[in-house]
């Protein structure tokens, strides 16, 4: 699957998402997904990353260990745009799993299911994916979906 756009907000641009999933080898009902995303951006979109990044992202970290935990602390993990690219990649992967999971569902129940999928999936990582409470986050969702319809129409 293969997902492209020119433009996006802040002077990003070049969008590019390309998914591919081949069976897993051995045993089980597995599969192996590659995913690569790419975009740039341009002198907006680099001043609102760096707002971000010196603001309410400044504590916000990926999943990469960059120090073991200490006297029974936390691990450190890396931070900045490093950080920032790793959620964004597991929120996809999360993404693609939760619409994965729905297809059994009837299709006026797999919106919601996709999203409390999503939502339960990321709430595993709260260091790193922990933004709102589930119903703020659910509300958001389904106010997005009516502005996308409402666009379509």
């Amino acid at each position: 699957v293969e997902l492209s756009a020119a433009s996006g907000p802040l002077s990003t641009r070049d969008y590019h998402i390309m998914l591919e999933a081949i069976p897993a080898p051995g045993a089980g009902n597995h599969t192996f997904l590659h995913l690569t995303y790419a975009y740039g951006y341009g002198t907006a979109g680099r001043l609102a990353m760096r707002t971000y990044l010196a603001t309410v992202g400044s504590g916000k970290v990926g999943f990469t260990k960059t120090a073991e935990a200490s006297s029974g602390g936390e691990p450190e993990y890396v931070g900045g745009v490093r950080g920032l690219l790793e959620r964004n990649t597991m929120r996809y992967y999360l993404a693609i799993d939760a619409y994965l999971k729905s297809l059994s569902a009837p299709p006026d129940k797999r919106l919601q299911q996709r999203l409390n999928a999503w939502f339960t999936a990321a709430e595993q990582y709260p260091r790193q994916l922990h933004e709102v409470e589930r119903q703020d986050y659910l509300q958001m969702k389904h106010h997005e979906v009516e502005r996308q319809q409402q666009a379509a129409q």
